[in-house]
Parts: structure tokens; sequence; C-alpha cells
């Protein structure tokens, strides 16, 4: 239920309707609200699933071998930047209209800001500035949205998050821009 809720909001936008997700999903209306309750708890659930798998997303692409700092933050590029399909359903989730309005939903809220809470401290713990985290991270995020909306092809996407690997672990550059 939860991947056709997803589905139905990435083609529909954060206004979707129970009956909506109940059709997408094959199952009753009613079927729907017994699991869930409501349409707010519905896409609480959805957006706790959606960091979960994100952060799963993320975890799958930390390399252990690299034992120096930035290796949480270098998985985080991976995972945006990557040229899977994996990746692709990872970008889905950093939609900002998708997200932006499921905002309005007072109890997600608290949801985003917790995650957002353990993504910086997750970050932080990697040994590298937060002037780098956060340069990397929002750059990562904005190459997402740009192949999100087909905006940067597979070789744009390579060549930043190469770029971005590289910020994330000594950085500078060391290739010519």
């Amino acid at each position: 239920m939860l991947d056709a809720a997803v589905q139905v909001i990435l083609d529909k936008g954060a206004a979707v309707t129970l009956a909506q997700v109940a059709a997408a999903a094959g199952v009753s209306k009613s079927g729907l609200i017994h699991h869930f309750g409501s349409r707010d708890r519905l896409v609480v659930a959805l957006v706790e699933d959606t960091n979960e798998r994100f952060r799963e997303t993320v975890r799958s692409h930390l390399d252990l071998s690299e034992n120096y700092p930035g290796k949480m933050l270098r998985a985080y590029v991976r995972a945006l930047c990557a040229g899977s399909a994996e990746a692709a359903s990872a970008r889905d989730f950093t939609s900002a209209p998708m997200w932006g309005g499921l905002y309005t939903i007072p109890a997600v809220v608290p949801v985003m800001e917790e995650n957002a809470a353990w993504w910086d401290e997750q970050l932080a713990l990697d040994g590298i500035s937060p002037e780098r985290i956060m340069i990397v991270r929002r750059a990562a995020e904005g190459i997402a949205m740009a192949a999100l909306y087909g905006e940067q092809d597979g070789g744009g996407i390579s060549t930043a998050r190469d770029l971005l690997l590289e910020l994330a672990t000594d950085g500078t550059f060391r290739t010519p821009l």
C-alpha cells in the first residue's frame, strides 16, 4: 500500500485522496482506513518508510574499506548520483514538489525534522567539517533534482558524482574544471 501511495503522490502530488491510493493499491478505501486510520496517518507512514528506505539505500553505498573521514557523506553522494534504478528511486524522494506539499500536513513536519536531525548527526560523525558536509550534501541533492527533471544526463551526473566524491575525500578537485 505504501508503494502505491508513493506512486500516486509522485503522479498527482500531495493532495492525493485515500480513494486514489486504494485504487492504485488494489484495496478498498475502508481497507486502507483500517490499516492507517486516516489520510494523514497514511502519509506519515509513507514519509517514515521513505526516509528509512533512503537511509538503507545510502547504507548500501557505504564502502567499509574507506578508513578515512567522509565515508557516510560519500555514500550519500553515491546514492543520489548513481546511475542505477535504485538511485533513480532515491532521487524521486528528493522531489521538492512532493515533499513541499507533504509539509502542509502538520503530523509530517516532526517526522521530517527528526529525519533531518538524524542525517545531520550521521554526517557530523563522519569527521569532516560541517561546511564541507553542507556543500557536498546540498550539491548532491541538487544534482539529483536536475536528474529527476531530466536536466542532467548520465555523463553529467557521473562527472558531478566524481567531483563531489573528491570534495568529500580531501576537499580539492584533482581534475581541472
